[in-house]
């Protein structure tokens, strides 16, 4: 009988190789999320801005589940 809160094994096939090309872009993708993170780190902290996403970015202002496009 079989212990229904058991958790399966994990498969243990082994990882597909990556290629050289994938490699490169999985390490420049890393290189510009640091520089990215670094970028966004060295701006000055907002004092009470609104929080949340961008609205200049995403085209619409929230707060408090009301909606403003502008």
């Amino acid at each position: 009988m079989e212990n229904p809160d058991a958790t399966p094994e994990p498969d243990q096939t082994p990882a597909k190789e990556l290629s050289p090309a994938a490699k490169r872009a999985l390490a420049e993708a890393e290189e510009r999320r640091k520089a990215y993170e670094a970028a966004t780190a060295a701006l000055p902290k907002e004092i009470g801005g609104r929080g949340g996403k961008e609205p200049g970015r995403y085209g619409d202002w929230e707060v408090k589940g009301l909606t403003s496009d502008f």
